[in-house]
């Protein structure tokens, strides 16, 4: 049986952060799926079909991914995906109290899931979407956040 895991979010815009727990996760697992969130009460800057282009087009080079959209559970949309692991990213001592209720819900409501948390690359630890978008909306730069491409589509938006 193949190992299949998900990495679930908003990627509003995916950042360099996200990307090095991809890469590294694509080496621990047969498939990553970067799972999407299409969040109805949220409101995005990027649209689910630009942040699809986005991380599919900064992953180009990792062959064992797939860049979809849910609107679903999480523990549903896997469950569909046959995914056996959920990847959860934590930077800060910060994240793990809500990651921890959300693992156990999830297990919960699907205890064949695991979850599997991992920490950033100690030059990603700060880099949220959120600060990238704050960043970028003052005018900063945000070059070594976000892959060309996203830098590129982020400045267009705005």
């Amino acid at each position: 049986m193949k190992k299949i895991a998900i990495y679930p979010g908003s990627f509003d815009p995916i950042t360099n952060g996200h990307i090095d727990l991809i890469h590294r996760a694509s080496k621990l697992f047969d498939k990553v799926i970067i799972g999407i969130t299409q969040n109805s009460k949220k409101s995005s800057f990027l649209s689910i079909d630009e942040r699809i282009d986005a991380a599919t087009t900064a992953l180009k080079d990792v062959d064992n991914i797939e860049v979809l959209s849910f609107n679903t559970l999480l523990v549903d949309f896997a469950n569909e995906q046959n995914v056996q692991v959920i990847l959860r990213g934590l930077r800060a001592v910060s994240d793990f109290e809500y990651e921890f209720q959300l693992s156990g819900m999830n297990k919960h409501l699907n205890p064949n899931i695991e979850t599997l948390f991992m920490t950033p690359a100690e030059q990603y630890a700060n880099i949220s979407s959120s600060l990238v978008r704050e960043i970028l909306s003052l005018g900063g730069d945000i070059s070594v956040f976000v892959p060309k491409s996203v830098e590129t589509l982020l400045k267009t938006k705005l």
